[in-house]
């Protein structure tokens, strides 16, 4: 290790050997792409960098997020109105469960191997439940249910309209509801939550004991600086004071909140423009006991008005540390940080610049609605929320549940989003022009689409890893349908009879 002083003398600079890949944020995308990119290649130097003290603690961590795997089951958002004919367009749906199927394979693959011991530290069997109410919404989940159901994955669905039958499934949703008000409902017992902050860190441990690896919380990247190689990141340990200058072929940014601001660091030009704007969420979480064992299912509803940020209100059991959870939500909240443990009230206005103003100020002037929505959000009273908890469970009383804060998201703001006027919730890859740097921007569904995302990652930036054989024979390991389209019936129907069963009994899950 070669070590040099800053001007002055006040601090050190060290200089470490370079790496292959230098990983920033500890959250289940950095934790897989590290993951499979290892598995790719074992000779690879992969170097991890986390700047809180312990690994996953922003949106990875259980209680910072649903823990839905997102497959399309459920979330009225991927399927959000009717057609002039009457049908849903359901494709969306489709897209869902195809990218949510690679993370459930690459699951697998990480428990067999030995990288993530026992699968039921991190995902459970959850039934997945859509309920609405009022005729039109009743109708609406019909023609959802009808549409749906063309695909072999949802074959397995059931709807129905009567109050017994649902009240079997979600007695909640049922119990002091005006019984002339119509209801519907939807349920896949096929459904998972997912500890995303236990998988990572399951992940990542097993990443740190391998040959030329390395996982190191407390460490800050300050610094990402392009050189005829690479990259050379400047790293701070917060621990000591001591900063490190270490350079990669490649890099990630998984940052979360903290990703805009090291890719306009590094001078990347494809996030020239971007913004971020960020939202909070809370959860009413269930004080009860024995309201918490009647509840077994993730029963999602409609967004409300301009909520599609939040993805729409729904009651969740959840397994966290094995124990079980009860929750309602998400709540929105302002916020100006974009870290929840680590940010700052000052993140929002340091990340506007030049470059990204009149986008910034364009998307806001055309979504006060959102706006409106947020400060609404925000000035609520526990009875206002509680009041939103009885539209799901009507006997709801308010001496059960106590208010907990569900981390930060920080929505991106595309420039193309300006001329739209219309804000994209979402994921989006963002990837230099020579490959040799890599972001993911926006929030969910990423945790449930990980897997697949980092399989985007490598097609796009480690093409030769893949090139051979013997690669794709690697590959192939993790992702059996990574050249394969499950959104097609014939497709998806020879995956379940060949390889279905098999991901089901190793992840712990009933077929």
């Amino acid at each position: 290790m070669l070590n040099s002083f800053a001007a002055g003398g006040q601090s050190e600079l060290r200089m470490t050997n370079d790496h292959d890949v230098i990983l920033i944020g500890s959250g289940i995308m950095s934790a897989t792409l590290g993951v499979v990119l290892k598995s790719l290649n074992p000779a690879l130097r992969v170097q991890l960098y986390e700047a809180a003290e312990s690994l996953a603690p922003e949106s990875s961590h259980g209680w910072n997020n649903a823990g839905t795997g997102h497959a399309g089951f459920c979330e009225l958002t991927y399927t959000p109105h009717r057609k002039p004919d009457g049908t849903v367009d359901v494709s969306k749906a489709f897209e869902m469960f195809a990218r949510f199927e690679r993370s459930r394979q690459f699951w697998a693959h990480a428990v067999s191997e030995g990288m993530a011991n026992d699968p039921t530290e991190f995902i459970c069997q959850v039934p997945h439940i859509s309920f609405v109410h009022g005729s039109a919404e009743v109708e609406f989940l019909r023609a959802r249910y009808e549409s749906l159901r063309q695909h072999p994955a949802f074959s397995g669905m059931a709807f129905s309209t009567d109050r017994a039958t649902i009240a079997q499934w979600a007695p909640l949703l049922i119990e002091g509801r005006d019984p002339g008000q119509l209801v519907a409902a939807t349920k896949v017992d096929g459904g998972t939550d997912v500890n995303f902050g236990a998988l990572s860190r399951r992940l990542l441990g097993w990443l740190g004991g391998q040959s030329r690896c390395s996982v190191a919380a407390n460490h800050k990247v300050t610094r990402i600086r392009p050189t005829a190689e690479g990259w050379e990141v400047t790293v701070s340990d917060l621990a000591t004071g001591i900063s490190t200058r270490a350079r990669s072929a490649f890099v990630f940014v998984g940052a979360g909140g903290g990703t805009l601001a090291l890719l306009r660091n590094a001078g990347v030009s494809e996030a020239k423009g971007f913004a971020g704007f960020p939202i909070g969420g809370q959860w009413l979480v269930c004080d009860n006991p024995a309201l918490i064992q009647r509840h077994s299912a993730k029963a999602y509803g409609h967004a409300v008005g301009s909520t599609p940020a939040m993805g729409g209100p729904h009651l969740d059991v959840r397994v966290l540390d094995r124990k079980r959870a009860l929750l309602f939500g998400p709540f929105a909240s302002l916020t100006t940080k974009f870290l929840h443990r680590r940010g700052s009230w000052m993140d929002l206005f340091r990340s506007i610049h030049a470059d990204n103003l009149a986008t910034f100020l364009r998307i806001g002037a055309q979504n006060l609605p959102l706006i409106r929505y947020l400060t609404q959000q925000a000035t609520q009273t526990m009875a206002d929320r509680v009041a939103a908890l009885r539209e799901f469970y009507p006997d709801a009383r308010a001496a059960d549940w106590k208010l907990v804060d569900a981390g930060i998201r920080v929505q991106l703001i595309k420039p193309s989003d300006a001329a739209t006027g219309v804000l994209n919730f979402g994921t989006e890859i963002v990837t230099s022009s020579n490959r040799t740097l890599a972001a993911l921007l926006g929030a969910s569904p990423g945790a449930s689409v990980s897997a697949d995302i980092a399989l985007r990652i490598v097609k796009s930036c480690f093409a030769d890893l893949i090139a051979s054989p013997a690669g794709r024979t690697r590959l192939e390991a993790m992702f059996p349908t990574w050249n394969q389209d499950l959104t097609n019936p014939s497709e998806f129907i020879r995956y379940r009879e060949a390889i279905g069963p098999s991901i089901d009994r190793t992840l712990c899950l009933r077929g």
